[in-house]
């Protein structure tokens, strides 16, 4: 029994030998697994660290070259500044000039705008206009054989030669007052009555271009015969507008002359009928007399006297030019509600005068505000339209008789100078226009 403990004893203890020798060899390998994990730490820890300093390194490389690059940058953008701004303060002094050059012309078309031109060389008519640009003419057509148009350095040599350096030059300036003759033609050609300033400055511009481009040789046109040429253009275009001018007057005297006839006609008519009826009463009062019926003879003689009176007062307007009816028409169709005519007629029937201005050069029939007799019209017409000046929508054709102003205000202006006004359409009625505007 005893014997079978101890063997198991002894066992046991073996075996706790056994564990014994493998604990100490675990705690072994457990020592050298620690310090195996020490080294590989280590390594790993230096190798980060390396990693580390070699990013740091290129941290810096790339920020030093970041700020390389970011400097060549600026210099850059600086650089392209002072371009910039230089060529806007050149673009600033080219709109300047500009400017200053086109304030002139401006107001220019300020007025013509206006139906205002002014003439550069006021004459008494076109063919005044016409003597002194035949004179010009031949101002330059002199300068140009004497060989004054053009100047020029004719000392130049060509080739060690005087001679092909003279024959150079005379070449060039025959070829520049060319170009600058036919821009000049080019401008006469195209010329209108308001567009003198603008001819003025092409012109100067090709004597400017040929200066430059003649530079070398000193070529330039003359200042005396560019005088003349710009003369030229300035009698060109107040030719133009004296004949135009000319012709509007010739196109309102003819109208004239069509309205005086047209009245005259009229006159006529009417005072050939009052005839016939004066000789028919004659006729019949004496017939009445005759037959001794007195009182039907003094009802004629009565009607007699009537229509003698309606004869005279006929013969004295037809020999007074300065009668006729004052009239104040608008078309708020065609003209709007502040734009009106102020016109005179000496028809018998003066209505028929607002039907023709009616015709078809508008759209709608005229509204007639006043038709307003008087002895001297043509006097209270000019009064009216002196007030109205200013108002003038044609300021070159006096003919045009329409202003901007509104049909109350030309009442009020008639009062002033005509008195008492006892019928006057202050409203248009405009009764085409209207219904015309009506949404279907």
């Amino acid at each position: 029994m005893f014997g079978t403990k101890t063997k198991q004893i002894t066992d046991l203890r073996q075996h706790a030998a056994g564990l014994q020798t493998q604990l100490q060899q675990a705690h072994g390998q457990l020592q050298q697994a620690h310090a195996h994990l020490a080294q590989i730490g280590a390594m790993e820890h230096w190798q980060v660290r390396q990693e580390i300093d070699q990013m740091r390194a290129e941290m810096t490389r790339l920020s030093s070259a970041h700020a390389a690059e970011k400097q060549r940058y600026a210099a850059e953008i600086r650089h392209q500044q002072d371009v910039l701004a230089e060529k806007i303060s050149e673009v600033r002094a080219q709109v300047a000039q500009a400017q200053q050059e086109l304030v002139p012309f401006t107001d220019e078309m300020v007025f013509q705008q206006a139906g205002v031109f002014r003439y550069h060389h006021p004459l008494e008519n076109a063919e005044a206009y016409r003597v002194s640009l035949e004179q010009i003419t031949s101002e330059m057509k002199q300068l140009i054989s004497a060989k004054q148009a053009v100047d020029a350095n004719y000392a130049f040599t060509f080739n060690n030669s005087q001679a092909q350096g003279r024959k150079m030059v005379n070449d060039w300036c025959k070829m520049m007052l060319r170009a600058y003759n036919s821009e000049a033609e080019n401008c006469l050609r195209v010329m209108k009555a308001g567009s003198v300033d603008t001819a003025k400055k092409r012109l100067d511009r090709i004597g400017v271009a040929i200066e430059k481009l003649g530079g070398m040789l000193s070529i330039r046109i003359s200042s005396r015969y560019r005088r003349l040429r710009m003369m030229e253009l300035e009698l060109t275009a107040d030719y133009l507008l004296k004949k135009q001018e000319e012709k509007e007057a010739e196109r309102a005297e003819r109208e004239r002359l069509r309205e005086e006839a047209k009245a005259q006609a009229e006159f006529r008519r009417e005072i050939e009928k009052l005839e016939k009826e004066r000789k028919h009463l004659m006729n019949v009062r004496q017939a009445l007399l005759d037959k001794g019926d007195e009182a039907a003879a003094a009802k004629m003689a009565a009607e007699l006297e009537n229509v003698e009176a309606g004869l005279q007062g006929l013969h004295d307007r037809e020999a007074n030019i300065r009668a006729g009816y004052v009239y104040v028409i608008s078309n708020l169709g065609a003209f709007g509600p502040n734009m009106v005519k102020v016109g005179m007629t000496r028809r018998l029937n003066p209505m028929e005068r607002v039907l023709e201005l009616g015709d078809a050069s508008v759209p709608f029939r005229y509204d007639t505000h006043i038709m307003f007799y008087s002895p001297d019209a043509v006097s209270l017409e000019n009064a009216l339209h002196h007030e109205l000046s200013a108002q003038r929508v044609n300021k070159v054709n006096m003919r045009r008789e329409f202003f901007y102003t509104t049909p109350t205000q030309v009442h009020e202006l008639l009062k002033k100078h005509a008195g008492q006004v006892l019928e006057y359409l202050v409203d248009s009625e405009a009764l085409e226009f209207r219904q015309s505007t009506i949404p279907a």
